[in-house]
C-alpha cells in the first residue's frame, strides 16, 4: 500500500501565512465599532442614565459596520477588554464636561490604548465628532483650550486646507463632492465651544499630532478648527454632524437634507468603517460577542422633546 505522504511544516507555515496575508488584503468583513455612551440630560433624564442617539448608529451602519455602546459603568479592566474585542470607536457628540465626566474618562482609555497599539502596528481607527472632537484635543493636548463660538444651528461650507486634498479621510471623495463641501453649506454646526486655529497653532502638541484639514468662521469672524486627522495615528475628528444629515429631522435651519448633505456622510462612514477593516480584534466567541452589539437594546422615540429623533438606553 503506497504511503500517505503528509505535508511539511514548511508547507503548513506557509498556507497558514498566506491565508492571514490575504485576510488581511481583504480587510475584517465584520467590523465592530463601540460608540461611546454619555450621562442624560435635559429631558431624556428621566429615560435613564445613559445614552446613544440612534443616529450615531445608523451613520456606521450605513457604512457597513455594527456597533457595540459602550456603557458609562464598567472598570478599566473591562474597557480593556472591550477595547480588545472591537475593531475601532466614535466618541459622539453631546454635552458632557471634556475634564470632569465619565465621557471623558472612558475617552481617555480607549484614546491611549488605541496609540498603545498602533505604536505596535496594530490600527485601531478612533472617531470624534463634535464633543468628541472637543474632547480629542483635551486628550491630545493635556488641558482644555477650547474657546466660546457662536455655531450653534449653522449650515456652513468648508474652508479647505491645502492637506485637505491629500488627506485620508477625503481621498476617495468624488472631486465635485468636494467642490460642493467649499461652496454650499453642507455641513451642520450644533456647538457652542471650539478650538481657534490660532489656540490650535500656537500649542505644539496639538500641530505635531493632527493635521488641520479644513477651518470655518462663526458668525462674528472668529476662525475655528472643523476637521482635522492625525498625523501617524488613524484618529480623525469634525466639528460638525455628517450622521444628523440623514437621521435627525427636528425641525431647524441647521440640518441639510440635500442629497449632496446625504452622500456627505455616506463617504465619511464608508471611510471610517474601511478604516475598522483593518483591525482584527475579535470577540473571544459567538455569545460575547452578539451579547454585545446594540440589537440588544431597543431605540426609544425622543423627537418631540429633544435633538434626537430616537435614543437608545445604555445604562
Amino acid at each position: 500500500m503506497e504511503a500517505v505522504r503528509l505535508p511539511s511544516l514548511a508547507l503548513l507555515l506557509y498556507v497558514g501565512l498566506r491565508g492571514q496575508l490575504l485576510s488581511a488584503a481583504a480587510g475584517n468583513q465584520r467590523p465592530i465599532i463601540g460608540v461611546l455612551a454619555q450621562e442624560t440630560g435635559g429631558d431624556i433624564i428621566h429615560f435613564g442614565k445613559s445614552y446613544i442617539a440612534a443616529s450615531y448608529v445608523k451613520f456606521l451602519e450605513s457604512g457597513g459596520a455594527r456597533v457595540a455602546p459602550i456603557s458609562i459603568k464598567l472598570t478599566v479592566a473591562e474597557y480593556t477588554k472591550l477595547f480588545h474585542s472591537i475593531n475601532g470607536v466614535l466618541f459622539p457628540g453631546g454635552d458632557n464636561s471634556v475634564q470632569e465626566s465619565r465621557y471623558s474618562e472612558i475617552a481617555a482609555i480607549f484614546y491611549n490604548l488605541a496609540r498603545q497599539v498602533k505604536d505596535k502596528g496594530i490600527h485601531f481607527p478612533v472617531w470624534g465628532t463634535c464633543l468628541g472632537f472637543e474632547e480629542l484635543t483635551v486628550l491630545t493636548s493635556g488641558e482644555d483650550l477650547l474657546t466660546l463660538t457662536n455655531t450653534s444651528n449653522l449650515t456652513l461650507p468648508l474652508h479647505f486646507t491645502d492637506d485637505a486634498f491629500h488627506s485620508r479621510m477625503f481621498k476617495h471623495f468624488p472631486k465635485d463632492l468636494l467642490q460642493s463641501l467649499q461652496i454650499k453649506p453642507l455641513t451642520g454646526n450644533y456647538h457652542n465651544w471650539s478650538i481657534s486655529r490660532k489656540n490650535f497653532t500656537n500649542n505644539k502638541k496639538l500641530s505635531k499630532f493632527y493635521r488641520i484639514l479644513s477651518t470655518n468662521m462663526d458668525s462674528k469672524q472668529k476662525e475655528f478648527v472643523s476637521t482635522m486627522e492625525a498625523f501617524r495615528y488613524p484618529i480623525y475628528a469634525v466639528q460638525w454632524h455628517p450622521e444628523r444629515s440623514p437621521y435627525e429631522w427636528k425641525l431647524t435651519k441647521g440640518i441639510p437634507h440635500s442629497s449632496e448633505a446625504i452622500e456627505v456622510s455616506w463617504y465619511l462612514a464608508d471611510f471610517f468603517v474601511n478604516e475598522a477593516r483593518k483591525n482584527f480584534h475579535q470577540f473571544s466567541n459567538r455569545e460575547e460577542e452578539v451579547k454585545a452589539l446594540i440589537y440588544n437594546y431597543s431605540p426609544v422615540y425622543t423627537g418631540d422633546i429633544s435633538n434626537f429623533e430616537q435614543i437608545y438606553l445604555i445604562d
